[in-house]
């Protein structure tokens, strides 16, 4: 897909460079949680799964040594492994909680270590998280370890303690590589750092290796995003993924020191992310629903291939499991009967841990719609198109609440979304930037006083 005038004209008519709306990452989405819901749900869901199906477990490590400016993540620095070592034993009690109202027999199919940076933990703290973890959750036949790494703050002990605990997939965080882009955002990361890092997780034997960039950057311009992205080819990822910023200093008050007047405009913010995804393409990967690229043969570009597509929390996944376990501040577990997150401050997580109970402080109790509606919107994010009969197929006669939602956006956006022949939508190629603002039209809550980040 190009970024010709002629499309960005197009895109600008239909409204793409004004809405700020969600990433859908689910449905409902985190501003619509309620503390009605939470510890005594939680505690619930936990009970009633079931054993024969493996889940995946997520584990937030909210430390981090340097406090990247662009970053809206639940974070805090430390200079010392004093808090870090503390957090780990409320982690730990955490565990020992969730324990107490799994069913006999829950495996874990996946594990992702995210921040924060994971990698702040020496290696005899990698090992002991992980002890922890597979105590209450033992792997399950198939098992998938994956870790958000920092190349700033990982060596080969580090990589050889990660190994041992079973990684075989890794994420590495990189941006941009302009010295220039990195002093705005206040992340320093050299070529030859993260080159050195890759080249130890391969020795290591990692056999999967994710990169993240950002676009829409400070002082990001076409020629220093293009240098970006062919030193990030030369390191053979597997699979890419390349996010818009999001500025949003009111909710993440270290974006302030990022200079507004430095930011590049909605439409500068789009050729950039078209460069990015052209050149990606040229080098044969493909491109996997709005901000993911995957070569062929890998999971992901499988589970595009197959249908199986699936988007998280992290984003796009090959992940089938039905549930996700939240461990740590902020973390969000999502059950069938919907979601609950962690008292996103950490005081106030350790503190309902201490007190021997779930962390769980706010979340949402699925309604039969809730379900109809986000398999809508995750079969948009993932295939650009809804398909009718199989939401008939999986929720029955409600699936067909959405047929006016459908005839209403083809009507919306009749020069980009056409209408299938069993009632669904499918988005012109075109028209798949505007892929969450056609979401938007299928969420069927208003989150109050809820600023997202723009569409573009």
């Amino acid at each position: 897909m190009t970024g010709g005038m002629e499309q960005i004209a197009q895109l600008r008519t239909l409204g793409l460079f004004d809405a700020r709306v969600p990433r859908y990452t689910s449905y409902p989405t985190a501003p619509v949680f309620s503390p009605a819901t939470g510890a005594d749900f939680q505690a619930e869901c936990l009970a009633r799964l079931d054993p024969a199906e493996p889940v995946s477990v997520y584990v937030h490590i909210p430390f981090c040594e340097r406090l990247c400016w662009f970053c809206a993540c639940h974070t805090q620095g430390t200079r010392t492994l004093s808090p870090v070592e503390s957090y780990l034993g409320t982690l730990e009690a955490e565990l020992a909680v969730v324990a107490r109202h799994l069913p006999k027999g829950v495996r874990m199919g996946r594990l992702h270590w995210g921040g924060g940076t994971p990698t702040i933990l020496p290696p005899h703290m990698i090992a002991r998280l992980s002890d922890a973890v597979r105590d209450v959750f033992p792997v399950a036949d198939e098992f998938e370890f994956s870790v958000e790494i920092d190349p700033t703050m990982v060596d080969a002990d580090k990589i050889a303690a990660l190994r041992a605990a079973g990684l075989n997939r890794a994420s590495i965080g990189i941006q941009d590589f302009s010295p220039d882009v990195q002093a705005a955002i206040g992340r320093p990361q050299s070529f030859e750092v993260t080159r050195d890092c890759v080249a130890m997780l391969r020795e290591a034997g990692v056999a999967s290796l994710n990169a993240d960039l950002v676009y829409g950057l400070p002082h990001q311009d076409a020629a220093r995003l293009a240098d970006t992205v062919d030193k990030v080819l030369s390191l053979a990822p597997d699979r890419l993924a390349l996010f818009g910023y999001a500025h949003v200093p009111h909710m993440s008050k270290r974006q302030k020191l990022i200079d507004e007047a430095a930011l590049p405009g909605d439409e500068a913010r789009f050729r950039l992310a078209r460069l990015a995804a052209e050149t990606f393409t040229a080098a044969g990967f493909r491109a996997i629903g709005i901000d993911h690229f995957a070569l062929p043969g890998d999971g992901l570009a499988r589970a595009a291939e197959t249908g199986r597509l699936r988007r998280n929390f992290q984003g796009y996944t090959e992940d089938t499991c039905p549930t996700l376990i939240g461990l740590g501040t902020s973390s969000i577990s999502r059950f069938r009967q919907g979601y609950v997150q962690n008292a996103p401050a950490t005081p106030a997580y350790v503190q309902r841990i201490e007190a021997g109970g779930l962390a769980g402080a706010k979340g949402h109790l699925n309604t039969d719609e809730d379900l109809v509606r986000g398999r809508a919107i995750e079969m948009l994010m993932c295939d650009f198109a809804i398909d009718q009969d199989a939401l008939r197929r999986e929720a029955g006669p409600l699936a067909d609440i959405l047929l006016p939602v459908h005839a209403a956006t083809a009507d919306r956006f009749a020069s980009v979304v056409a209408r299938t022949s069993d009632g669904g939508i499918r988005l012109a190629p075109g028209g798949r930037p505007l892929a969450r603002m056609v979401a938007r039209g299928y969420d069927g809550y208003a989150a109050e006083n809820a600023v997202f980040s723009k569409a573009s």
